[in-house]
């Protein structure tokens, strides 16, 4: 990247300062970082509970106390880091010259079903932020409703699915009271923590990026209302792309437009905002300093030297930036999302996101680079604080997975249809369901299924007949079937389309008619399978040759953070202690799962593998670095 130190001709100048004016914004910005983690006595530090705050802006600038402030923010996710590693995480952003956290609040989360909410353990959010608060951070907050984040339905319950009519993202008043719903459960835990009351949180984002899905300004006026009906009354900002069409749909003509981009030209992307916004604080509420990966698809990493480059580039002229992310994390479980460009496009269970901290919570190259420049526009004598001890990394010996079980374990009753039911309609959110159709006398000929999402597995008894990919729009298959045993269809959810049109009815499972040499299967048996309890599984010592649960043991005697190597399995799905670390598979690039010292035991710890594709493979160990097809350096 050849970044140029002046602005576009097309840019107004005076909405730029020289050094002596990103000097002054500095004293204030920097007084965050020279104090300790309980509580920051200097003005632009977070100060004790009983101190005041106010935050606003005016003309190109930022307030905090009435003073310039430049916001110096990285995103971070709540539900993507063990609660045990908050603080560390925070630390470290302190640590690279941060004055802010930003994070997204998960609706699909706090309330997995309709009115039920939960804001416990890792979902503790207010918690979060009062760490936060402890540890001397700003908060921006984005509590949706849709939030996008490379996660299942950009973070939108999938229940709102179960309803064929509703329309998310739209005036539709059935999401609209759903959303308000959520707004104000959310208010109840975080508007406490409002620098109007005390509390870290300066800023509160209306939706998200929604100039990149619509232009109802019916509904983002709603959206912002019911923001404010629930008790936000901190300032409200959007985030866009910077052109023309992404603000004029999302942004409002009195609220600070943030615009997203990644490395490259921000001399052009701020030069296209200033087109269409004058008068507002320029901001880059996402600088993409990485980038996240697609199942079968690069491991994409980011130049440490043009991701540092762009963060000078922007606080030389007093712009605030929020990087994205600073430290990403584990998209565990069934959460990651997917795109869908051309054809669908699903995401890995890392968010490593090539970002400055990488997923096991280390700091990179990128991490130095910008610390550097952070510390480089400090003020004469700042300093930033130091990083945090590091956290142990260790290595766990081969383990052999001996012991197997059968899908059938977890089956319950099933549902009975005429037609295949897609997961929603029998109030499942995550995971796989299982179809099964009887099969009376020998059947040959092509299996239809229109369509499947996202990923099948066919089979008939112990034969594997075959697989479909969503990815690939495979969806039929040439089966030659025994008359007897039924023909058993299992539908794995890779997760959610979370951006673009697609998302509005990514409903998963079986979501059309199946059909076999040209006629149509009836009488269906609906097996839902959200596989959260492992606990009835009966393990013995068998040879699987159809999809099926493998076990095996290890002893520690020490803890530390590890990466399972996956290499050699199939498909599926890796839990360790009861915690589902998320999905494997041969094709990558991610070929290894991120497991947290804070989940194992010193001593006896269980894996359990479930693996869509049986082979001969029965191993895995731990090691200290991740691994790639295309390898980090």
């Amino acid at each position: 990247m050849s970044e140029k130190n002046q602005p576009s001709k097309s840019v107004d100048r005076r909405r730029f300062i020289g050094a002596s004016g990103v000097a002054a914004l500095w004293s204030l910005t920097r007084s965050v970082l020279n104090g300790k983690d309980g509580g920051l006595s200097a003005a632009g530090g977070v100060a004790d509970p009983g101190g005041t705050h106010s935050f606003g802006y005016q003309g190109d600038h930022f307030l905090l106390d009435g003073k310039p402030f430049v916001i110096i923010s990285g995103s971070m996710h709540y539900p993507r880091v063990p609660r045990p590693y908050w603080r560390d995480r925070m630390r470290k952003m302190r640590a690279l010259g941060l004055n802010t956290l930003c994070t997204y609040v998960f609706w699909d989360l706090h309330e997995p079903q309709p009115g039920k909410f939960d804001f416990t353990g890792n979902l503790d959010v207010a918690a979060y932020i009062r760490m936060a608060q402890e540890v001397g951070l700003w908060v921006l907050l984005r509590p949706g409703p849709y939030i996008c984040s490379e996660w299942d339905f950009g973070g939108l319950p999938p229940w709102l699915l179960s309803n064929p009519g509703l329309k998310v993202r739209t005036a539709d008043p059935g999401f609209l009271e759903a959303a308000a719903t959520y707004l104000r459960k959310v208010a109840e835990q975080l508007a406490p923590l409002q620098i109007t009351r005390g509390g870290p949180i300066i800023m509160a984002q209306v939706e998200n990026e929604y100039g990149s899905f619509g232009n109802d300004h019916d509904y983002t006026n709603a959206v912002r209302r019911a923001i404010r009906d629930a008790g936000f009354e901190v300032t409200l900002y959007t985030s866009d792309g910077s052109g023309p069409a992404e603000l004029q749909g999302g942004a409002f003509p009195d609220l600070p437009a943030a615009i997203n981009f990644g490395q490259g030209d921000p001399a052009r992307e701020f030069a296209r905002f200033a087109k269409s916004r004058q008068g507002f604080p320029r901001m880059c509420g996402e600088y993409w300093d990485g980038w996240f990966d697609h199942w079968g698809e690069e491991h994409h990493m980011t130049s440490p030297e043009e991701a540092a480059q762009g963060v000078e580039w922007m606080l030389s002229r007093g712009i605030s930036v929020n990087l994205y992310m600073v430290h990403g994390g584990t998209s565990w479980g069934f959460m990651s999302g997917a795109n869908f460009d051309r054809s669908y496009q699903p995401d890995i269970s890392s968010y490593d996101y090539d970002a400055p901290i990488d997923e096991a919570g280390r700091p990179t190259r990128k991490f130095s680079l910008i610390r550097e420049i952070v510390a480089k526009y400090s003020p004469p004598g700042a300093h930033l604080p130091d990083l945090p001890a590091p956290l142990p990394m260790i290595e766990i010996p081969q383990v052999e997975l001996r012991e197997v079980a059968a899908l059938d374990d977890l089956l319950g009753k099933p549902v009975h249809s005429e037609q295949p039911l897609p997961m929603e309609a029998l109030g499942q959110s995550y995971g796989f369901v299982l179809y099964r159709t009887p099969v009376p006398k020998a059947l040959k000929g092509l299996l239809e299924i229109n369509e499947v999402r996202d990923y099948a597995v066919v089979f008939q008894g112990v034969r594997n007949l075959g697989v479909l990919d969503r990815r690939l729009k495979q969806n039929s298959l040439a089966v030659d079937l025994e008359g007897g045993a039924p023909l058993a269809i299992l539908v794995e959810n890779m997760g959610r389309v979370n951006f673009g049109p697609r998302l509005v009815d990514d409903r998963k499972g079986i979501v059309g008619q199946v059909k076999l040499a040209g006629s149509t299967l009836t009488g269906w048996e609906n097996y839902p399978m959200p596989i959260r309890d492992l606990s009835h599984l009966r393990f013995s010592f068998s040879n699987p040759r159809v999809p099926a649960f493998l076990r095996g043991q290890f002893e520690l005697s020490s803890l530390g953070d590890t990466f399972l190597d996956m290499r050699g399995w199939g498909k599926g799905y890796v839990w360790v202690n009861g915690h589902n670390l998320g999905r494997y598979w041969r094709i990558g690039p991610q070929q290894s799962m991120f497991l947290p010292a804070t989940w194992l035991n010193q001593g006896t710890n269980s894996v359990v593998v479930l693996e869509l594709d049986p082979s001969d493979h029965r191993t895995l160990q731990g090691a200290r670095d991740p691994v790639w097809l295309t390898p980090r350096s």
